[in-house]
């Protein structure tokens, strides 16, 4: 009986870590959304504003890199994106006007995008037996889980001690820092068959496909929902919460403000989400992905409902994050292994891509309109309900997706 491939090889492990390192910096970013607004007295609209162009242009920045990868490697394009990420934080250090912060977190954008989904799940997708592939593209999501784990809490305790200016320093540090890795991530060539397809043949396949067309509308709302919380979140419940009683469970483990509970929000969603993204790569070897991308999206509708009609107080944002955090980037394998077995692993990076932007359009829309809804009314109300309305369009688009794959032309 032959040996069944490992599934924790070089490209994997190094995967894991250059999307632990992103994804944390990337998750921190509502840890500073009231020490910058407050420091400048700005509306809360303008640093929703960054954040929102930081999320379009990881989502305009992503199908690029990912054809970037597929015609120069993989290396280079993380290469250029951790240095334009890195270059991007050490501006937003700088920035004192909201022009100057929208136009750094513009550079970040791109840089998450060399160093984020696109480009890794693509080279890890391609590194893997078929029969390990979606558990590997799970596992890897998951590092990113692990990585919103640390960068919140971490920020909140970098800022306990250093300017948030001398933060994004440090964080940019270690953008530069996981580059050292690099050199054990080597990927293999796609087949044959797929190397003879060019990229314009699959993209007006992809073009002229109703499924593809329902995956990127679907993804819509997986963006908006994921943004406005991380971006917005930490905000909500130190003002939104009700207060930590003394002699409680969560006064008695250190946290004591609701500040502080914001920051342990986001951490309690990536802890949960780590384990809610394996079960994903594991029920997407066995069952139809469209059905369980619903599924994931109803349930995201269902507790979003609930908890914004609840009276909010420090339990219910702990059992909301921990219901939410499983649900979280459950949907990114599920996506990426979709789109891989409907057109192949050749041009994955930038299919995956251009599905990703519509998440990042969402993810934009989510985090602006959490700010300008919030300066406008005085709260999140009416942002989180279109929440709960795209989620549920996502729960049912998904349903006529055809999920077979077309077969790949051979050339005569």
């Amino acid at each position: 009986m032959p040996k069944q491939p490992s599934i924790f090889t070089p490209v994997l492990i190094v995967g894991c870590l250059i999307i632990l390192v992103s994804f944390a910096v990337r998750a921190s970013f509502g840890v500073f959304q009231i020490p910058i607004a407050e420091e400048f007295n700005w509306p809360r609209a303008e640093f929703s504003l960054a954040i929102a162009l930081q999320n379009l242009f990881w989502g305009i920045g992503q199908p690029l890199f990912g054809a970037m990868a597929e015609r120069l490697g993989d290396r280079k394009a993380i290469v250029i994106g951790a240095i334009v990420y890195a270059v991007g934080l050490v501006l937003s250090a700088g920035a004192n006007t909201p022009l100057g912060m929208q136009s750094a977190e513009v550079l970040v954008g791109f840089g998450i995008a060399g160093t984020g989904f696109g480009v890794i799940l693509a080279v890890v997708g391609r590194a893997s037996s078929d029969d390990n592939r979606s558990m590997s593209l799970a596992i890897t999501t998951a590092a990113g889980s692990a990585g919103q784990v640390i960068g919140a809490p971490l920020a909140e305790a970098l800022l306990g001690v250093y300017t948030w200016q001398t933060v994004f320093l440090i964080f940019a540090a270690l953008i530069l820092a996981m580059l050292l890795t690099l050199p054990l991530m080597r990927a293999p060539a796609a087949s044959k068959a797929e190397i003879e397809e060019s990229m314009g043949t699959i993209l007006k396949r992809a073009a002229r496909d109703p499924s593809f067309a329902m995956i990127f509308i679907g993804f819509f709302s997986c963006g908006y929902q994921l943004a406005f919380i991380t971006a917005h979140f930490p905000a909500f419940v130190e003002e939104m919460c009700g207060p930590i009683q003394p002699g409680g469970v969560l006064h008695s483990v250190g946290i004591t403000t609701t500040s502080a509970l914001g920051a342990w929000a986001i951490a309690v969603i990536g802890i949960a989400n780590i384990a809610g993204t394996l079960a994903a790569g594991w029920a997407g070897k066995r069952f139809p992905r469209k059905y369980l991308l619903a599924l994931i999206y109803t349930g995201r509708t269902i507790a979003a409902a609930l908890f914004i009609m609840l009276p909010i107080t420090p339990a219910s944002v702990i059992v909301f994050s921990a219901v939410m955090g499983s649900l979280w980037l459950a949907t990114v394998p599920l996506t990426s292994g979709l789109v891989a077995h409907l057109y192949g692993l050749r041009y994955m990076g930038t299919l995956y891509g251009i599905v990703f932007f519509s998440h990042q359009l969402g993810g934009f829309l989510g985090v602006w309109l959490g700010g300008r809804m919030y300066d406008a009314f005085g709260d999140y109300t009416l942002v989180w309900w279109i929440g709960v309305g795209v989620g549920a369009l996502s729960a049912i688009i998904h349903l006529p997706v055809k999920e077979h794959r077309a077969p790949v032309p051979v050339a005569s």
